[in-house]
């Protein structure tokens, strides 16, 4: 049987970069705000550990995105498949990733996708030519974390 696995990347505003990469991938932002609603309700959470995100209300310092296809639960909104968490940190970023996304070119091709994502706020940071078999962007996020676009 295979794991279950989320991926935790450590972030400045979680909600701010969850927003970016749910467009960059085309994932689903994760919506908690009925299962704070049913903590905060049950005194189970205090107001502190609340913030809200467009409109609802979000768990401080964090946020998640889910593939729009895999399940998820319709209490806490929590992605039961391929998902991304993004958590607070009160460090800045101070070096390479030791880990990163690879964002692949669909249909529309490379140039199509580098420009997508820097309408989006990504920031082309070298190109990788590997000569016959093609190239790829080393690209930045907003906060600074590194990804490839191929």
């Amino acid at each position: 049987m295979a794991m279950s696995w989320k991926l935790v990347v450590y972030s400045a505003n979680a909600p701010a970069i969850a927003d970016f990469w749910a467009a960059a991938l085309e994932y689903d932002v994760e919506d908690p705000s009925p299962l704070i609603e049913q903590l905060l309700a049950a005194g189970h959470l205090t107001a502190e550990a609340v913030a809200e995100h467009h409109g609802r209300r979000i768990f401080r310092g964090y946020a998640a995105i889910r593939h729009p296809e895999d399940p998820f639960d319709a209490t806490s909104g929590i992605g039961q498949g391929r998902r991304v968490l993004f958590h607070d940190v009160p460090e800045a970023k101070s070096s390479p990733n030791r880990l990163h996304i690879d964002v692949h070119a669909g249909p529309g091709g490379l140039d199509q996708l580098v420009a997508r994502l820097e309408e989006l706020g990504a920031t082309r940071v070298r190109e990788v030519d590997q000569g016959p078999a093609g190239h790829w962007w080393v690209m930045q996020d907003p906060e600074g974390n590194e990804f490839c676009a191929a």
